[in-house]
């Protein structure tokens, strides 16, 4: 993952009233996998900016991606 990478949570997180399937915009990499990441609406506004770590979150992707790239 790094910055401006679209991704998806894969898990509620009621605590930061985030929950599972929601996206967001990587906006910052603080370590090794811990990511500022902004979640905006359709309408570009921000509701929620959290900092979250690589395992709670899956990249998104706009295009075919070739087979070694696959996660198994």
């Amino acid at each position: 993952m790094k910055l401006l990478d679209v991704v998806a949570l894969l898990k509620d997180l009621p605590e930061l009233d985030l929950y599972r399937g929601q996206v967001g915009t990587i906006v910052e990499e603080y370590e090794l996998g811990v990511f500022e990441v902004e979640f905006s609406d359709t309408h570009g506004r921000t509701y929620a900016m959290e900092t979250l770590e690589a395992d709670n979150l899956m990249i998104l992707y706009h295009h075919p991606l070739a087979e070694d790239r696959i996660a198994m």
